[in-house]
């Protein structure tokens, strides 16, 4: 398989490896997201020693660390283990003292689980040997809350040692309908919207086959990979996933604020609060404010940030007995198909913040935007609650966006509702895009022709 995207996160860890001096870099980053595949592929033309982190005690954690250096050295039959982590980390030190060596530590949480004084260690070394050398050491991670916490916050003793950090987030659309290169346009963006950008899940599905075959195969076969990984990973990274579940569940069926979601679930909003914050650094669920508002505003609304959780919850948490009797077809043209096109519309939006965040970044754009998101709030003159899917702003000028994912051509009614809407933003310039799925109607197009200030889009890709 290819190496997909992430060019600037390969471009930042090798112009420092070009340097030629002592490096520590912090990577982390949500389960399945690639971690591991980027820094095989950085690894791929160099001195490197990668060693994979598990569940150990610090004793057997050390003589697999030291079994992983002797074997590259050749020198795993005249000795067993290094005495300490100490004496391991200095072999190294002493090996890198002409030319780089690059030391992977993948999932270093484990290592520091097991042995407390790791990171005190490690900070002495690299203050009083490893800085001169020119060792390259990469610690990685996957629990997101531990190495923020843990490695880079200012409590942690190896703060102000790292020379770089990354974090390393899902694919855009962009990156991820990359997997799919004999795919159409809308059978792209279904996938997208059935895995997200978690390089794992988009290397499930074949573009040989329809995007029915490829979910009936993947996700509602209860034998296949992903039919029951949003569980596993609850599982594997949560206590009580049981109240996770419901609080994922009452998202993904229409519940967005706190309030609310806990009345669904019959849980105080406190306790909701908790747990919620916990999804949130698991990036399974993101906190949303509207574009422009200030943090402490109460207009928080909750949304679920991963597609494959959002569909898995959507459609196959509740229709488990029936894909328990293997009835797959059924599930898929009864449950699935009647309500995808709704399902798709957030998807559909999210993906055209994706196209102009692409466009901002070529200067292609009537201006530069410094802030994009979502917009709802109070129309005070119609008396009602207003939504935009897209606002970009810069200062006095403001980009409004309608996206729409119809099967039908979209017409005036929608560009003059927008306009209207538009009415009640504080802005001196004003732009009205408009994203159609299927197009628009001749009126459209002749009224987008003699107003520059209207801009339509119904062809999403972007060249390279």
């Amino acid at each position: 398989m290819r190496f997909i995207g992430r060019q600037y996160e390969l471009k930042t860890l090798n112009k420092l490896y070009k340097q030629d001096s002592f490096q520590f870099v912090v990577m982390y980053g949500r389960r399945r997201v690639g971690k591991t595949r980027l820094l095989s592929e950085f690894c791929k033309d160099k001195e490197s020693i990668f060693f994979v982190a598990e569940e150990y005690n610090d004793k057997l954690a050390l003589e697999k660390f030291s079994k992983r250096i002797l074997q590259y050295y050749g020198m795993n039959e005249f000795m067993s283990s290094f005495e300490s982590w100490e004496k391991a980390f200095l072999f190294l030190g002493d090996r890198a003292k002409e030319k780089p060596l690059v030391l992977i530590m993948d999932e270093f949480p484990y290592i520091v689980m097991a042995n407390k004084s790791i990171s005190s260690l490690l900070q002495n070394l690299i203050d009083h040997s490893l800085k001169n050398t020119k060792l390259y050491i990469v610690v990685c991670g996957s629990s997101m809350s531990f190495m923020e916490k843990e490695v880079l916050s200012y409590k942690s003793p190896l703060y102000g040692r790292r020379t770089a950090q990354l974090k390393i987030e899902p694919f855009d659309f962009y990156d991820s309908i990359k997997f799919f290169p004999k795919y159409d346009f809308e059978s792209r963006v279904v996938s997208y919207g059935v895995l997200g950008g978690i390089p794992q899940y988009l290397l499930k599905f074949n573009d040989k086959y329809h995007v029915e075959e490829n979910i009936k195969e993947h996700i509602l076969d209860k034998s296949s990979y992903l039919h029951e990984e949003p569980i596993n990973l609850l599982k594997q990274e949560l206590r009580e996933p049981a109240l996770y579940n419901s609080i994922i569940e009452a998202i993904a069926t229409g519940s967005s604020k706190l309030n609310e979601i806990g009345t669904k679930v019959g849980e105080d909003t406190a306790k909701c609060s908790n747990y919620i914050k916990s999804l949130i650094e698991l990036q399974i669920i993101e906190k949303e404010i509207p574009i422009g508002e200030k943090a402490t505003t109460r207009k928080t609304i909750y949304n679920l940030k991963d597609n494959l959780f959002r569909f898995w919850y959507k459609f196959i948490f509740n229709n488990v007995d029936l894909i328990e009797q293997e009835m797959i077809d059924y599930v898929y043209s009864e449950k699935i198909v009647p309500q995808l096109s709704d399902f798709m519309g957030s998807v559909y939006e999210s993906i055209c913040i994706d196209y102009l965040k692409r466009k901002n970044k070529k200067l292609e754009l009537p201006f530069i935007f410094e802030k994009v998101g979502r917009w709802w709030g109070n129309n005070p003159v119609k008396k009602r609650q207003e939504e935009i899917d897209i606002l970009a702003i810069n200062k006095d000028k403001v980009l409004i966006g309608e996206c729409k994912w119809r099967n039908e051509l979209l017409g005036m009614k929608v560009v003059n509702g927008l306009i209207e809407k538009a009415s009640i933003l504080n802005y001196i310039d004003k732009y009205y895009m408009f994203f159609s799925k299927s197009g628009f109607t001749k009126e459209v197009l002749d009224f987008a022709e003699s107003n520059e200030k209207i801009i339509l889009v119904s062809n999403m890709e972007i060249k390279e």
